[in-house]
């Protein structure tokens, strides 16, 4: 058993990075002189079933379950169900999705609310031991006695009985009084420079039906209690959090000390993540879909991983940006560039390629054979060989993007205008030869004449050809909508406390695009199909709003990062 165990050891310090401090914590501990030396790594993941998971509890998922599965231990979920006032029962089944799309599996798996009955037991405990008692006082009251760093709190219950403290917090318990008359609070020491120590209030009223335990409570325990004492009953050997929790330690390790659980379970935190141009306040991401700016917990401009999923970020991606930013102590923001970048490596490795035309405008070929077809055999993913190739239709009358002609070309614009050569991506070098227009100078078509020696892009002696560019055939193409997002705030701090993120919504974060044409190929895209749209970037098929009826692309991120350019 002791070879077992410094074998795991082991092997746990020869995969830790330098910079992870948590393994290294964790490997002093399990050590044959450690707190948990001989047990079984466990940690836990806690989340609170009031909104979708965003990217900033991936970090703290892929540590619980990444720290367990990296010491052979055990990773269990516990949703924390303490306040029944926004939890529900969609957002429990949306974190079991997102865990498992992620590539987790838990060991255990149950709610807070279920040692609810342990909970006051031990609450009861904390009384007779005269570290509890309940208070009268309302929020504000509190507030108002908490004093300061030179003041103590005061309360005019601390002292109160603790018989009397168990005959109150007994009829707390069965319904006697309304929401906020009492609360139960922790006897601890009113002169803390540590606020969390200020006899915190660790029961409160809520007469609220609970989604799992319906009417049979009507008190709930505050999170602080909660926490430690699940831990505890589940043997949690590590508790890791983010870096908010550090002022709160103190009291958990109080919680720990003074109820008779049966382990005492160590917490350590992390840095939480941090990422520019957007929010991850669960509060700040509701108020934006209260007030409509986004469509819901999923719409593609958010940071949960609903969203992202609907947008076309994989797991690999995401895990892998978790990986590559790493463990730190102190806080810091990361570039939501990075994640893109993530997934653009992602994507580029395994994306199926495919054109697409977002604004077309027609260019007709005037010297090929009217009525023909030919096909170009064309591959998938040249990052993957054996993805194989697919069959494109070319013919004298194609779309190519507007973008793509300019009558009188720019500096270094080097693709179609009167005059110049552009190869038409896997076909023929073509000539620009000119255009129609409508009554308000607006272009209509384009025409050119190609080069049939040129088949396969090949330039004849003497041409020059810098541009390339993609198209679709007029007569098979297919119509799509397509959705292309920028970031949803226009400042890189929406979530700093010195502003109003709301006044910083980027009014050009969606642009929907309705007359898109695709080729044939991308007909019997299912929804979360991910494709590489040539020299567009990459969309996925909304999971939403599709339908073979009407197709819906979102781009998941640009082909380059032209946003840091911008």
């Amino acid at each position: 058993m002791a070879d077992i165990e410094e074998n795991k050891i082991e092997a746990a310090s020869d995969s830790a990075s330098a910079g992870n401090f948590i393994k290294s914590e964790i490997i002093k501990d399990i050590a044959p002189d450690g707190r948990f030396a001989g047990m079984e790594v466990i940690t836990r993941f806690p989340p609170e079933p009031n909104g979708c998971l965003h990217i900033g509890h991936v970090k703290a998922l892929c540590i619980d379950f990444g720290m367990a599965e990296q010491f052979g231990g055990r990773c269990n979920l516990r949703m924390d169900d303490t306040n029944p006032t926004k939890e529900k029962q969609e957002f429990i089944h949306s974190i079991e999705n997102d865990i498992h799309w992620l590539g987790f599996e838990w060991s255990n798996y149950c709610f807070a609310s279920a040692y609810f009955d342990e909970t006051y037991e031990y609450a009861v405990e904390l009384i007779k031991k005269g570290l509890a008692y309940v208070c009268e006082l309302s929020p504000e009251q509190v507030h108002e006695m908490r004093g300061d760093y030179n003041t103590p709190a005061t309360s005019p219950y601390r002292d109160r009985p603790i018989e009397e403290s168990l005959d109150l917090f007994s009829r707390m318990k069965n319904g006697e009084f309304p929401d906020g008359a009492m609360t139960l609070r922790a006897k601890i020491d009113l002169a803390s420079g540590n606020w969390n120590m200020r006899d915190p209030v660790i029961y409160r009223i809520k007469h609220e039906t609970h989604h799992q335990t319906g009417d049979k409570w009507c008190i709930y325990p505050m999170y602080d209690l909660a926490h430690p004492i699940g831990d505890a009953l589940e043997g949690v050997t590590h508790s890791l959090c983010s870096l908010e929790y550090e002022d709160h330690r103190p009291l958990y390790n109080w919680v720990v000390d003074n109820v008779s659980v049966p382990s005492k379970p160590r917490q350590i935190e992390f840095a939480r993540l941090n990422i520019d141009y957007t929010v991850l306040s669960k509060r700040k991401l509701r108020r934006l879909i209260e007030d409509k700016v986004v469509s819901g917990w999923d719409d593609p401009r958010m940071p949960t991983l609903a969203a992202l999923r609907r947008r076309g970020y994989s797991p690999a991606a995401i895990r892998s940006f978790c990986d590559q930013i790493g463990v730190a102590k102190n806080s810091s923001t990361v570039q939501w560039g990075f994640l893109e970048y993530c997934l653009r490596n992602e994507l580029n490795e395994n994306a199926t390629r495919a054109m697409a035309v977002l604004n077309p405008i027609k260019l007709i070929i005037t010297n090929y054979p009217e009525g023909l077809t030919e096909q170009f055999e064309v591959e998938n993913n040249p990052q993957k060989p054996e993805s194989g190739t697919r069959t494109i239709d070319f013919g004298r009358e194609i779309y190519i993007e507007a973008d793509d002609f300019m009558e009188v070309p720019e500096k270094k614009y080097f693709r179609m205008f009167p005059g110049n050569y552009v190869r038409l991506k896997g076909t023929y070098i073509v000539k620009c030869t000119g255009c129609k227009k409508d009554e308000f100078g607006n272009v209509t078509e384009v025409y050119a004449e190609y080069d049939e020696s040129t088949r396969g892009g090949n330039p004849s002696e003497g041409m020059k050809v810098k541009g390339t560019i993609h198209w679709v055939n007029c007569g098979t193409a297919i119509d799509a909508e397509v959705r292309l997002f920028e970031r949803l705030f226009d400042i890189p701090d929406p979530d700093s406390a010195n502003v109003d993120f709301m006044e910083h919504i980027n009014p050009n974060s969606l642009t929907v695009l309705k007359n898109c044409k695709l080729e044939p190929s991308l007909a019997n895209a299912r929804p979360g199909d991910g494709f590489q749209f040539l020299r567009l970037g990459y969309f996925c098929v909304d999971s939403e709003d599709s339908s073979p009826e009407h197709l819906v692309f979102n781009r998941s991120v640009e082909l380059k990062d032209s946003y840091s350019k911008k």
